[in-house]
């Protein structure tokens, strides 16, 4: 779970929030994130159980797991010797929160956002590509939306906060207690993306107009796009 400064909700949820840019880029690894990723969803496993899932050898990722080691974001989970040592999350998940100010630390965000969402949107084309393979209660409930809103940056920032409140809490203790899942739950990737479409006219600050649009009217547009027959918003 990977949020970019999901607020408060980040917090009481147990997501560990990352704000330097040295741990940023040592997180920026392609083997490393998906480890992370592994472990998060899958459990405590050895370097040779991650090395199989994840297509590398034991021996690569038993380095890079002594690395997020070093940097807190696993540990051992106790048992086993050498690559036989099973490693475990220290957190259900992580925040990047970046100052806009700090070059360093803005740079290190992207470039570690980068690799997250690259293989998040690998995993959406597998299925766009595999879903017929799914039973059809699955394709029927899998979303498939975008909308489009005006919005000022404050209204933005409490849009955002307000999804984080209302998400983060909702099934996150099945996340680390894997007897809280029901039967027949699966992994299910949920992915909020909101960001500016054009640059604001020179002038316009932040909280222009009450509504952003100037206009009086405080409506935004909105575009479902289900893409798909029995995808739902």
């Amino acid at each position: 779970m990977t949020n970019e400064d999901p607020g408060e909700a980040g917090q009481a949820a147990g997501l560990r929030e990352i704000t330097d840019a040295r741990t940023l880029r040592a997180l920026a690894h392609p083997v490393r994130v998906a480890l992370i990723e592994e472990l998060t969803i899958s459990g405590p496993m050895t370097a040779t159980e991650a090395a199989e899932r994840i297509g590398e050898t034991p021996t690569t990722c038993s380095f890079h797991l002594r690395q997020l080691a070093k940097y807190g974001f696993v540990e051992e989970a106790g048992g086993g010797k050498g690559r036989a040592r099973p490693w475990r999350m220290t957190s259900i998940g992580m925040s990047f929160t970046s100052n806009p100010e700090d070059p360093e630390t803005q740079l290190a965000t992207n470039a570690l956002m980068h690799i997250f969402r690259a293989r998040q949107f690998a995993r959406y084309q597998a299925w766009l590509d595999t879903r017929s393979a799914y039973p059809a209660q699955w394709r029927k409930a899998a979303g498939d939306s975008t909308y489009v809103f005006y919005l000022t940056a404050d209204e933005l920032e409490a849009l955002n906060d307000e999804l984080s409140t209302i998400l983060l809490p909702r099934y996150v203790e099945r996340m680390g207690n894997p007897a809280r899942r029901p039967a027949g739950s699966v992994p299910v990737e949920m992915s909020v993306l909101s960001y500016p479409m054009a640059v604001p006219p020179a002038g316009a600050g932040a909280d222009a107009g009450a509504d952003g649009d100037g206009d009086g009217d405080g409506d935004g547009e909105a575009a479902t796009d289900r893409g798909t027959p029995g995808a739902s918003s």
